[in-house]
């Protein structure tokens, strides 16, 4: 039931969501209370407004994905790769389909033939009221094996819902094999969270971030020229959806500290 309510509940607080509740309210109160639909409407349309310019949410998206920037990754005894990267085989897909975050799979495949470590472990299960098939580390397995990954350098997790199993599972497998140090890879802005659940789980973990969203060009470009300062402030939905995703960092690190898993 937690589960369940850790991903419904917060839909309400996401611009979206509360934007959604606000017209609500709105449209309720519309012929019996004017004003107070008019501060609805004008409220949602400021949320949307506010969250879905270029300037705001990626401000929020590089608070979060620049905590842990790459420096010389050192060598560990294993590579860590969160779940969240695929999508199952289902028709019409041929196979299993990489999402947005599937640079982490490629990373990890990356440091493997540096030598950074000598095994790869995929954490992952797959809920099933978000889509039913294979685990996710099944599904990450898949991707690493099709391009040349060997499978006995695959370990697979497959019984998290959550970053806080992720890292109870993972340190599991890593006390019955005797490792002490692991790199841990994640979408950037998945990172802080994900290192400090690893971390008060005692895992010596060094973060080996990807997939990131904002990058120095990219800031640069928001403000390059007049007509770009401008355009940037305008609704654009990718933006809408990096601020949501980015406050959703927020809010989870805010519930697992209640929690006491940070």
């Amino acid at each position: 039931m937690f589960l369940y309510l850790s991903k419904l509940l917060p839909l309400f607080f996401y611009p979206l969501g509360l934007a959604c509740v606000s017209l609500v309210v709105a449209l309720v109160t519309l012929w019996r209370r004017p004003r107070t639909a008019a501060i609805a409407i004008a409220f949602s349309l400021s949320l949307l407004l506010f969250c879905s310019n270029a300037w705001i949410a990626k401000s929020l998206v590089r608070s979060l994905e620049w905590q842990n920037l790459p420096a010389q990754i050192p060598n560990a005894e294993a590579i860590v790769v969160l779940g969240g990267a695929t999508k199952s085989a289902f028709p019409p897909r041929p196979t299993v389909d990489l999402s947005e975050a599937g640079d982490r799979v490629i990373y990890a495949a990356q440091l493997y033939r540096q030598k950074k470590a000598p095994i790869i472990i995929l954490s992952g299960g797959r809920i099933d009221w978000r889509g039913s098939g294979s685990p996710e580390s099944a599904d990450m397995a898949t991707i690493l094996t099709s391009i040349g990954i060997p499978s006995e350098a695959i370990v697979q997790e497959p019984d998290s819902f959550n970053t806080y199993q992720n890292a109870v599972n993972v340190r599991k497998i890593l006390s019955s094999r005797g490792i002490n140090q692991v790199l841990l890879v994640t979408s950037a802005m998945h990172m802080p969270r994900s290192l400090q659940i690893f971390q008060r789980q005692g895992i010596n973990a060094i973060p080996a971030p990807t997939d990131f969203l904002v990058s120095e060009g990219e800031l640069q470009e928001l403000g390059s020229t007049p007509k770009a300062a401008i355009l940037n402030l305008l609704p654009d939905p990718d933006n809408l959806h990096q601020f949501t995703t980015a406050l959703k960092e927020y809010i989870g690190s805010l519930v697992y500290r209640l929690r006491g898993w940070l």
